[in-house]
């Protein structure tokens, strides 16, 4: 058994690497074997190990995972860490939820009373759901339909979260075809400098927050310094760029005004 077979075996079968490697003599399960022979099929034609296997990991978090949501990234675990140290109690909301693993991870791991997730694509939003089943997690999480911020007129947050696409038509063009051919476009692409769902979510987030809130976004690490213009130019009085775990700057923590 070598160390792809291991990994393979144990997403499919919900094993450790380690156990997979020790019960690699015991007969299988006709149905873990077709998942797996499935699996290598998908490997082979350059689908991307997290789709083949139909599982993510996410923190503390074990996924489901296909072409309908971004492959959650281990940057973004750092996005969480900072808001879990930021804030808690109140709502929490995960724009553009994807897969749902922001939202889930918040509701997992921190003190929020609920999580409300938006997702403008029906297809994501479903498997978002899918995952606030498996996980079942302790804090409520809604999953809602609409496009960026729509959906949650009408209440305040303690923290509003977003991993918004943020890349340019001619850095879409120039990624690797295991994400270019497989992840939805809809989900990395922004604009011609691919700032127009960051900026928008920087227009319009401040009167949604409770006094004291925070909004945390990831951010492409080439655009650090057009985010902060972009956010104090929106009114933000208080903007910090934070490095992600390979010293990129990765993360926008901003905070209006006392009077929002």
């Amino acid at each position: 058994m070598t160390d792809t077979t291991a990994a393979v075996w144990a997403a499919v079968s919900g094993l450790s690497v380690a156990e997979a490697w020790l019960r690699r003599d015991e007969l299988k399960a006709p149905e873990i074997v077709a998942k797996y022979q499935h699996a290598v099929e998908q490997l082979a034609q350059g689908v991307p190990f997290a789709y083949a296997v139909g599982r993510a990991a996410f923190r503390m978090l074990d996924l489901a995972i296909d072409s309908r949501a971004l492959i959650p990234r281990p940057e973004t675990e750092g996005l969480v860490d900072l808001v879990l140290n930021r804030a808690g109690g109140g709502l929490a909301a995960d724009i553009g939820t994807g897969s749902g693993c922001i939202a889930l991870a918040l509701a997992a791991e921190g003190t929020f009373d609920r999580v409300i997730a938006t997702e403008r694509s029906a297809d994501a939003a479903a498997l978002a759901r899918e995952n606030v089943a498996l996980v079942h997690p302790r804090t409520p999480v809604e999953i809602r339909e609409g496009e960026l911020l729509a959906p949650l007129a009408g209440q305040r947050f303690r923290a509003i979260v977003a991993n918004p696409p943020y890349l340019t038509e001619a850095e879409y063009a120039g990624l690797a075809p295991s994400v270019k051919d497989f992840e939805p476009r809809e989900a990395l692409v922004s604009g011609r400098d691919g700032l127009d769902a960051t900026g928008r979510l920087l227009a319009d987030a401040a009167p949604l927050l409770e006094p004291g809130g925070v909004l945390a976004l990831e951010i492409d690490e080439r655009r650090g310094d057009a985010v902060r213009a972009l956010a104090l130019a929106s009114g933000w009085t208080r903007i910090e760029i934070h490095d992600d775990i390979f010293g990129r700057p990765r993360y926008a923590l901003a905070s209006p005004g006392r009077d929002e």
